[in-house]
């Protein structure tokens, strides 16, 4: 696998190292993106518990997560995690030129989706981030 790497005036495709999400701190860095990434779009700490597969009412671990505790070495965790990061890495190709737009398109309401923000959709569980990852996917490969 290949991913890309500097600046957008040179960008230079080199190997993509392996991520080791069993290891600790692999998975360290990985809540942290996501927290990271979820104060991006802006969206409240109990739709975020949801997005992870958490009850809306246990706020603490995101807190957790976000003051630098680990994921839990879970693969529904993982897998959730990688297809909201897939999510985002499909926005930024499809809106190369509007950041703005990027972290703002989970809670605008999308025809799409029946005039239901894709945040909505991705509420549902994981077959809606599923869905969500898949119709972007699709719109990347267009």
């Amino acid at each position: 696998m290949y991913q890309m790497r500097g600046t957008n005036m040179s960008m230079v495709l080199e190997k993509a190292e392996k991520v080791n999400l069993r290891d600790r701190d692999s998975r360290k860095r990985l809540a942290k993106t996501l927290t990271n990434l979820f104060d991006k779009w802006a969206i409240p700490v109990a739709d975020q518990q949801v997005l992870l597969g958490f009850s809306p009412e246990s706020r603490s671990t995101v807190n957790r997560y976000r003051e630098g505790q680990p994921f839990a070495d879970n693969r529904d965790l993982i897998g959730r995690a990688g297809h909201l990061l897939g999510i985002h890495k499909s926005l930024r190709v499809i809106f190369p030129h509007d950041r703005d737009l990027v972290y703002r398109w989970v809670s605008t309401p999308n025809r799409r989706f029946d005039n239901r923000t894709p945040l909505d959709i991705m509420k549902s569980g994981y077959e809606g981030v599923l869905a969500v990852r898949r119709y972007l996917d699709f719109e990347r490969g267009r």
